[in-house]
């Protein structure tokens, strides 16, 4: 690993070791560990943190040590176009379920890019902790429906508002419901009246992000 490189492009982008960890989908410890070198970094998660570091994926092998050609120079994704400023957020084609749906394959991660000014109406969290996904089904309806744009924010792990939506996943299974914790377990609930509630234990309950922008299907 090009450890002054994987820094410098950290510092760069405000991306802390929690952040990397969360696209490497390891503990904090080992994402510390890679950003220092003392962990090599595979291929499968290469993808990954390209598209968290803003770079292709054939630059993020070279500097992992997993390429030994060197990739041919691209321009900075982060220029304005038009004198607007632009960032990008990776986009997860991971189709989490408003019922539920199998978390185990690998996503396919796409970079899609937003003016700042209008990323920052929504959330003023970083881009580097904001995801695209795409809801499938009818449980969270009308506020969701299938196919819609979601938009997650990966640094917000903790249930503190009641009312929110969140995406997480139980075992194999990904979704997006709202959460009420009650005690060490938590109410699972859909905004389709047709569906009811559930309940699990909360330390079952993996909480991927807090949803803070729907983008309806046209």
């Amino acid at each position: 690993m090009d450890v002054d490189w994987l820094k410098a492009r950290k510092k760069e982008l405000k991306i802390t070791d929690d952040v990397l960890a969360e696209a490497l989908g390891v503990e904090r410890s080992v994402a510390n560990k890679v950003a220092n070198g003392k962990v090599v970094m595979n291929v499968r998660r290469a993808d990954a943190v390209a598209a968290l570091l803003h770079v292709t994926r054939d630059e993020m092998l070279y500097r992992a040590g997993l390429a030994s050609e060197v990739p041919a120079p691209t321009s900075n994704p982060a220029v304005d176009d038009d004198d607007l400023a632009m960032v990008e957020i990776q986009h997860i084609d991971m189709a989490y379920g408003m019922g539920t749906t199998f978390a185990v394959d690998y996503p396919e991660i796409d970079v899609l890019r937003f003016p700042k000014v209008w990323i920052e109406s929504i959330t003023h969290s970083p881009p580097a902790t904001l995801t695209w996904t795409r809801g499938k089904g009818d449980s969270m309806e009308p506020t969701i429906r299938d196919g819609d744009l979601v938009l997650l924010d990966r640094s917000q792990r903790t249930l503190t508002e009641r009312d929110a939506m969140w995406a997480f996943t139980i075992g194999e299974e990904a979704a997006i419901k709202r959460l009420r914790r009650q005690g060490d377990s938590c109410e699972i609930f859909s905004d389709n009246a047709s569906v009811p509630p559930d309940r699990q234990l909360l330390r079952d309950i993996n909480i991927v992000g807090r949803v803070v922008f729907v983008g309806a299907r046209k």
